[in-house]
């Protein structure tokens, strides 16, 4: 009876003591990257690792025909709720919790040295030859410039039976993003381009309706994540958009940035017009707060075709409305705020990145 007490108490030392160690090693880790993120050099050296590892990663999951990364999420998902369902049963808590602590410090390790650690490179804007804040002023003009681009383009592309515009070629948009990653300014991205089509619809795209989110790069695998069940308007910009993060642009403004640059001076039309009309809303959600009697006028003087866009789009987001996608906007809006980024609502950084580039 002494010696099972004796065991007992043993093992519940050695219990306590692991999940001491793990939480440790988990504090080791926040303190470590947060000295990391104080350092020149090791963000420098990061940014190169990315650059070494990215093309691994696209070469090791391009060839599966569906998004492996999603199937890694679900795989996680499975085990931390099967800990939990543990976690409820007095004999098995401890096992559970050591493992959820261990998960855990693996999943951090590896996300930060293939991903987080990008999030403090040196901003994009310091690139640029003039940092001004944005003028109203300009925004007009360059509003009215795209209104005339979209106008333009809309005549080009493609359109269902109900006038809504449609793509008919995904494969040659992606290959033109390829292509255009390699034609960045060098004085904006010296990133290296691998031109590896690593382009996923995700696994989640029913879900993905109801939380507001359009795409996302899984710093995992390298995968470019998109939702197939858009309305197409949004795909080509958010299909550049996502292959900036696979540049290494982790920032998601700048990454919108980036996938202006390479979608507004592409050949492939659907991307062009895409861009442009993205570029549009964008520059009239800047300009609204101060003049909405402008956007107003601007909205009146969209073409019927984009009227028809802008209506589907609107009946989509109206239809998909809820509290998921409340709660992915608060909970998406703190990751970024905690990596050093303004938030989830206003991109308004993307407005500075954009009007500090173009020429009036």
């Amino acid at each position: 009876m002494i010696k099972s007490l004796k065991a007992v108490v043993t093992n519940t030392t050695k219990i306590t003591y692991k999940k001491r160690f793990w939480a440790g090693v988990l504090l080791a880790q926040f303190l470590l990257f947060y000295g990391f993120s104080k350092s020149g050099t090791m963000i420098y050296f990061f940014e190169h690792f990315f650059e070494f590892q990215k093309k691994i990663h696209q070469i090791l999951f391009r060839w599966i025909p569906f998004s492996f990364g999603d199937l890694m999420y679900i795989l996680l998902g499975i085990f931390i709720l099967y800990c939990l369902v543990l976690c409820l049963k007095k004999k098995s808590r401890n096992r559970a919790v050591l493992n959820l602590l261990a998960a855990i410090n693996i999943f951090y390790f590896i996300y930060q040295i293939f991903w987080g650690m990008l999030y403090f490179q040196p901003p994009v804007i310091k690139k640029l030859s003039s940092q001004k804040e944005p003028e109203i002023s300009k925004a007009k003009t360059l509003a009215l410039r795209y209104l005339e681009k979209c106008k333009a383009t809309r005549q080009s592309v493609r359109e269902d039976k109900n006038g809504i515009f449609i793509i008919t070629d995904l494969t040659s948009i992606q290959t033109e993003i390829l292509y255009q990653q390699t034609q960045l300014p060098k004085y904006i991205s010296d990133k290296s381009a691998p031109q590896i089509n690593a382009f996923k619809p995700s696994l989640f795209k029913t879900v993905m309706n109801f939380t507001g989110i359009l795409g996302y790069y899984n710093p995992f695998t390298a995968e470019a994540q998109y939702n197939a069940e858009l309305p197409h308007t949004f795909i080509p910009f958010t299909s550049a958009h996502e292959s900036s993060h696979q540049l290494g642009f982790a920032r998601e403004q700048e990454a919108n940035f980036i996938g202006y640059l390479i979608g507004i001076n592409a050949k492939n039309t659907d991307l062009r017009y895409s861009t442009e009309y993205f570029t549009l809303k964008s520059l009239l959600r800047f300009i609204i707060k101060e003049d909405p009697e402008f956007v107003k006028s601007v909205l009146n003087q969209y073409s019927p075709a984009m009227k028809r866009d802008r209506m589907y789009e609107r009946s989509f987001i109206f239809r998909h409305q809820g509290w998921l996608d409340d709660f992915f906007g608060f909970t998406n809006n703190l990751f970024l705020k905690s990596n050093q980024q303004e938030g989830a609502v206003t991109y308004s950084y993307f407005i500075d990145l954009l009007l500090n580039y173009e020429k009036p």
